[in-house]
């Protein structure tokens, strides 16, 4: 039975690491198709960006009794959303690509939408469906890149993590509001 090496020798990893330096962190081992990685994580930084911007809105506009509260929770979300903001932001230049901050067209790119919420009800609501929309969209992303980029998986599933937690948040706080 022949048995395929577990690890390519060392002289010719030697040989491939000298070839295309260029491109930095991505080898010729890279999996993906680096082009559409990369335009998946700009939706998913506009994602980001637009959730960031409706936490900070509904941080400032909550009120009423259980205000003070929930609006920690929000401002809370909102620093979390930028800190995946800029994971992304991250990734996308070790790929080679550019992050797009651009606010022209960051509706159309981002999967959630910004509703701002009439009340602190609606305003819980709303971001409880901007992050299930999150959680299907990283995991279709986590889907589709398998093995082919296990470094953007593994940093797109601690991000997915933290969206399953902000959702059990919001679901929460919605049922302790009767909403």
């Amino acid at each position: 039975m022949d048995k395929k090496p577990f690890l390519t020798d060392v002289k010719t990893l030697r040989e491939r690491a000298r070839m295309h330096i260029e491109q930095g962190a991505v080898t010729d081992s890279y999996g993906a198709d680096r082009q559409v990685v990369v335009r998946l994580l700009n939706e998913a930084l506009a994602t980001e960006i637009v959730c960031v911007l409706r936490y900070r809105r509904h941080h400032f506009m909550a009120a009423g009794i259980n205000a003070q509260s929930v609006a920690a929770e929000f401002l809370l979300h909102a620093n979390e959303e930028q800190a995946h903001a800029d994971q992304i932001a991250a990734r996308i230049v070790q790929l080679g690509g550019e992050p797009d901050f651009s606010p022209e067209g960051l509706l159309a790119r981002s999967h959630a939408e910004y509703v701002e919420g009439n009340s602190l009800t609606d305003m819980i609501r709303e971001d409880l469906v901007a992050e299930r929309v999150a959680i299907d969209s990283y995991r279709e992303m986590i889907n589709y890149l398998g093995n082919g980029d296990s470094t953007t998986r593994r940093m797109l599933e601690g991000i997915l993590a933290m969206e399953e937690e902000h959702a059990d948040d919001l679901a929460s706080l919605l049922a302790e509001m009767g909403g």
